[in-house]
This record gives C-alpha cells, sequence and structure tokens, in this order.
C-alpha cells in the first residue's frame, strides 16, 4: 500500500499554527503554582482542531509544548494540557461538524482531563511535585475558555475572510 502524500497547505497551516503558538506564549503565559497557564495553546488547539483535524491539532500542540518547553514559557504540564485537549477538539469537530463543540471538546479535554492527568501522573512522576487538583482544574479550564472564545471567534473570521470553509469540510487529516 502506497502512503498518501500530505498536502503542501496541510503543512503550512500546522507550521502557521505552531509559530503563532510559540511567538505569543511569552505574553500570555501565566503562573499558576507549578504550572503556566497559556491561552493562546488553547486558541490554537481550537483553530487545529477544525483546520487539520484532530491528529495533526495534537502534533501542533505536542510541537508548541516542546518549545514552549525550550524557551522557558511552559512546563511539562504543558504536554497533557494542550494536547488532550487538542484531540477532543478535533475528534468533537469530526464527528459533529460544529466549531462550538469542538471549543467544547477543547475545555474539557484541557480543564478537566488534562488537569487530572497533569495533577495525578505528570507532576509526581515527572516534576517531582504535587499540586492541588481543584487548582490545576481551575486554571486550566479557566486558560481553555478563554482560547477556546478566542479559537471560536478567530474560525468565524477566517471564514467571513474566505480562508476556511467550514461547512464543507470533508478532508479532515
Amino acid at each position: 500500500m502506497e502512503p498518501t502524500a500530505v498536502p503542501t497547505r496541510v503543512v503550512a497551516r500546522a507550521v502557521i499554527l505552531v509559530a503563532i503558538g510559540v511567538a505569543l506564549s511569552p505574553f500570555t503565559s501565566l503562573p499558576i503554582g507549578i504550572a503556566r497557564i497559556n491561552p493562546t495553546q488553547h486558541f490554537v488547539n481550537v483553530l487545529a482542531a477544525v483546520l487539520l483535524g484532530p491528529w495533526w491539532a495534537v502534533g501542533v500542540a505536542g510541537i508548541i509544548a516542546v518549545l514552549r518547553n525550550a524557551l522557558g514559557t511552559g512546563t511539562l504540564l504543558a504536554f497533557p494540557g494542550g494536547m488532550i485537549g487538542a484531540l477532543l477538539a478535533g475528534l468533537l469537530f469530526r464527528l459533529t461538524k460544529n466549531i462550538y463543540l469542538g471549543a467544547l471538546g477543547e475545555i474539557i479535554g484541557t480543564g478537566l482531563l488534562g488537569a487530572l492527568a497533569s495533577a495525578l501522573i505528570v507532576a509526581p512522576a515527572l516534576m517531582g511535585k504535587s499540586m492541588a487538583l481543584g487548582t490545576l482544574i481551575v486554571a486550566f479550564s479557566a486558560s481553555s475558555l478563554l482560547g477556546a472564545i478566542l479559537g471560536v471567534a478567530g474560525l468565524k473570521l477566517l471564514e467571513r475572510a474566505g480562508y476556511a470553509h467550514l461547512k464543507k469540510r470533508k478532508d479532515l487529516y
């Protein structure tokens, strides 16, 4: 079986979203205990989930997390916080074709599931620290809510400008 070629526009969009996520992170990253919340990550996650699909969204979130950690604007909690939200946003959008449900997937994926993974697995096992689960849920939920709202607004603007055709999407990767 021959591998399928990925269209150049998909790769270009992914690279642009990574650049946005990394470039804006120093300005939007806020420390909360051992975490650094970043609404820009969730904004990018919603855009990637809708424009590229769930697997590309997870990849974009993972690359942003690596780069944010390298630049000192993120922590290891960026991996479950960003990647789980991106996955759930992409899957919900793929199933429903509804950007609002995709955004809700980002909020639930990051605010609840990402916070759970961060507090119960990543912080104690990889960072040697503990953080109250309730604190992470509130911080991650607030960050993802703001980012998801911005993501939906961004998608609406892209659609209005003719750069995104959200109602006709069938080519999610």
